[in-house]
């Protein structure tokens, strides 16, 4: 391990338990939770613990209805067409389990989308002999109006859904998604809109969007607990969709709630907690500037542009997109290696993706992602190599520096192999 010293967190971080011997510049495989936010958590487990039946009879379902209002007003959606799941990809495993498509049809995708998300497509097509599509958005990038065209184009008479990203999971792209889902509208194709990474990374709004389907993670740059997401189904197709896991509802007597509310918001004896806490969060995070989360958000693009410079400065890179397809992730391509020498490293044992992430998690003491994406192919066929960065309020300008200095000597290492 190098003996340099690591660069200072920012006078922030110590609202999170973050490891203070890691640099940590992965915020957005995970996300990471403030105290205070895990200390609420806590109060709502230890309420339930107390009194579990009347927790679970009595307290729960007035409790998720507030959090679910304070996250409608957020993404301007109606409260009783979002249901909390535990992340993004059970929201699009669920919308997709659920839709009844037949050989010859067509699901659209990019390469740019989430694997585990793209695996429900797989499942999909396994079981019903339909087509994934995968549109062909370049990486580089020149605009936005690239990944529309490259989208739209790959539409045909017949696609009966697009899984896409708001903002793409291994390049860090906001898409134009208002204008592809507005044309995909028009022409009477359904969105599921993957928002994984939205919340708390840009402003959303839902009506205007005006997809047939979103999710997205609270847990990512909303900073609240593991397992609280969102699943938003538009009223004209709430009564095509049910939980992975059903449960009383789906029977129930009650009239003083859609099915789609019944069905979704108790799901069977489970910690509800991290949903609970997504508006504590939110208020947390708010409360950091006077500027609330509008500001947060500006503050960590930029940020991540910072980070942008230092990075592809050191290494003499250009920059892959333009600055207004980025929010608070960025993906560099690594320089190639000669054939020879990539050879040997692709066979280099390796706990992570790529042992590069291995060496500067072992060496620098830096947390930071290093993959190959299937599908984002270099000039030789390749998939390129990536380094993804992410920029949190706990985050420094320094800290991208010691990464730029990492890197470099860690790829002139991996030229000697």
């Amino acid at each position: 391990m190098h003996t340099t010293q690591l660069p200072a967190a920012s006078s922030l971080a110590h609202h999170w338990s973050l490891d203070p011997s890691v640099c940590f510049l992965n915020h957005g495989s995970f996300g990471a939770t403030p105290k205070a936010v895990l200390a609420q958590q806590e109060q709502h487990r230890t309420q339930m613990e107390a009194e579990p039946v009347r927790w679970f009879v009595e307290t729960l379902e007035p409790l998720l209805d507030s959090a679910r209002t304070r996250m409608g007003t957020l993404m301007n959606a109606d409260a009783d067409d979002l249901a909390f799941v535990t992340n993004a990809t059970e929201g699009v495993s669920t919308i997709v389990s659920n839709l009844r498509f037949e050989a010859g049809d067509e699901l659209l995708t990019s390469a740019h989308e989430y694997n585990a998300c793209t695996n429900a497509l797989r499942l999909c097509a396994q079981r019903t002999g339909a087509k994934i599509i995968s549109a062909p958005i370049p990486f580089p990038i020149e605009s936005p109006e690239q990944a529309e065209r490259a989208i739209l184009s790959a539409v045909t008479p017949r696609t009966k859904l697009v899984l896409l990203s708001h903002i793409t999971s291994p390049t860090g792209l906001i898409l134009p998604v208002q204008r592809i889902i507005s044309a995909l509208n028009a022409r009477g194709i359904d969105t599921l809109l993957d928002s994984a990474h939205a919340p708390g990374f840009l402003p959303i709004d839902l009506k205007t969007l005006n997809p047939a389907y979103c999710t997205g993670n609270f847990h990512k740059w909303l900073c609240a607990p593991k397992g609280s997401a969102f699943l938003f189904v538009r009223k004209d197709r709430q009564h095509l969709i049910h939980p992975l896991r059903l449960s009383h509802g789906y029977n129930s007597a009650r009239t003083d709630r859609s099915r789609f509310r019944l069905n979704f918001d108790i799901t069977g004896t489970a910690d509800y907690s991290p949903a609970l806490c997504a508006p504590t969060s939110l208020d947390f995070l708010s409360s950091l500037f006077p500027g609330g989360l509008n500001e947060v958000m500006h503050r960590n693009s930029t940020l991540l542009l910072q980070g942008r410079e230092i990075l592809c400065n050191a290494l003499k890179i250009t920059p892959p997109a333009p600055t207004n397809m980025l929010g608070t992730l960025f993906a560099m391509i690594l320089p190639p290696h000669a054939t020879d020498v990539q050879s040997r490293l692709n066979a280099r044992p390796t706990r992570y993706a790529d042992a590069l992430q291995d060496a500067l998690l072992k060496n620098w003491r830096i947390q930071v992602p290093v993959f190959r994406a299937a599908g984002l192919d270099g000039p030789s066929g390749a998939p390129h190599r990536i380094l993804r960065i992410a920029a949190q309020l706990y985050n420094t300008p320094a800290q991208y520096e010691y990464l730029a200095k990492a890197v470099q000597h860690e790829l002139h290492e991996e030229s000697k192999l």
